[in-house]
């Protein structure tokens, strides 16, 4: 981010954010009750991200910043899913 702009959010952004955040919350929670096999811990796991995707994109201003960091961000959440996924293909032929 530029060091002479200033990003404001409105009151409304920062509600629709917490709005989401808190629906997410409840589905991850409401989550555990469905049997869904192997495949709970990979949806609260995609929960998870995409909650932490919304914090970083709104609360961190990552929107406004540069293409450079972006795809550097965007790096490290595909490094993330490729561990994750090392580690379920680990789980599931052991």
């Amino acid at each position: 981010m530029k060091q002479d702009e200033v990003h404001i959010s409105s009151y409304l952004s920062l509600g629709t954010v917490l709005t989401v955040l808190l629906l997410l919350t409840a589905v991850s929670v409401l989550i555990t009750g469905w049997h869904l096999g192997p495949f709970t811990v990979a949806a609260a796991l995609l929960i998870a991200c995409v909650k932490a995707a919304t914090v970083i994109i709104h609360f961190m201003h990552m929107k406004f910043e540069s293409l450079f960091l972006k795809i550097m961000v965007s790096g490290v959440f595909l490094l993330f899913a490729l561990v994750i996924v090392i580690t379920f293909i680990d789980y599931l032929l052991r």
